[in-house]
């Protein structure tokens, strides 16, 4: 496992465990489980994922020492808003059973999420968070951002792939300091990543997946993955991508896949975004 440092001086594992899509709390929970025994130290949940009790629930019985742990969850966009970001903390935090998170992330930018981050901000001076960030802040969003909030966001955590690559985005984020995280890094099977060619070409060169190369690009990219399996075979292979690394030639091999857009999500989609504001409304 290789690690980054946050622009607060925080260490960070570079690959981690999503949770997405895991409603069902005892196939989460044991996902979780089969997850810290794989060797995963950084869980990624969300208050919109309702999973965070089964999460909490696997953190206390695997044993592992909470300090070796790297916990995120997300505030949703429903209680995007100075109080709400308060009141909706504190229900994370007795969810998942923690005196403390590791990361505390934004889920979009959407909602009065600059009276939310204020409310982080205070979280963090105040010891409760170790590292505070965003989650789906494309470069106009995040300039806009990092000019005006006193505290600099540590993570943006956005789409990451080989089919939509961002790289304009990284440069931003690396311009402002911000550490980004892959969400979907195996573009959620689309492009038929998983048997793609070229992919699966350079893998054969190593003993190693197509995603297993793709997962590799990324961190070689200074990004910090989270892909998510409830099979204990795939997180070990998952797992599996730090005795090898792609030369430059292979990384430029990789590059003509970017098709420059999400093809999973549509941000500039006045429904998909009304859609989020009603989907966990209270």
């Amino acid at each position: 496992m290789e690690y980054t440092i946050l622009n607060n001086g925080v260490k960070m594992p570079m690959e981690g465990f999503g949770v997405f899509q895991m409603r069902d709390q005892g196939e989460c929970e044991q996902a979780v489980l089969d997850a810290i025994s794989v060797g995963y130290r950084l869980i990624d949940t969300a208050a919109s994922y309702g999973n965070e009790e089964a999460v909490g629930a696997a953190i206390k019985k695997s044993g592992a020492c909470r300090e070796d742990l790297f916990v995120t969850t997300k505030l949703w966009v429903s209680d995007s808003r100075y109080e709400g970001a308060k009141k909706a903390f504190e229900s994370s935090l007795q969810k998942l059973g923690l005196e403390y998170l590791d990361l505390y992330l934004l889920h979009q930018p959407m909602g009065d999420y600059y009276g939310a981050w204020r409310a982080l901000e205070e979280l963090y001076k105040e010891g409760r968070i170790r590292a505070i960030g965003v989650c789906n802040f494309y470069p106009h969003v995040l300039a806009d951002f990092c000019e005006t909030v006193d505290v600099l966001p540590m993570v943006n955590q956005v789409e990451l792939h080989p089919f939509f690559q961002q790289t304009d985005a990284l440069s931003l984020m690396k311009e402002y300091e911000v550490q980004p995280e892959a969400w979907g890094p195996f573009a959620e099977g689309k492009h038929g990543i998983f048997t793609d060619p070229v992919l699966t070409q350079i893998g054969e060169k190593y003993g190693k997946s197509a995603a297993q190369v793709a997962l590799r690009w990324n961190v070689q990219r200074g990004v910090v993955v989270i892909p998510k399996s409830t099979h204990r075979e795939r997180m070990e292979q998952n797992f599996d991508i730090w005795n090898f690394s792609l030369t430059e030639e292979e990384m430029e091999a990789i590059a003509p896949f970017d098709i420059g857009h999400s093809e999973i999500v549509n941000h500039f989609d006045p429904n998909f975004v009304r859609a989020l504001h009603g989907r966990f409304a209270k």
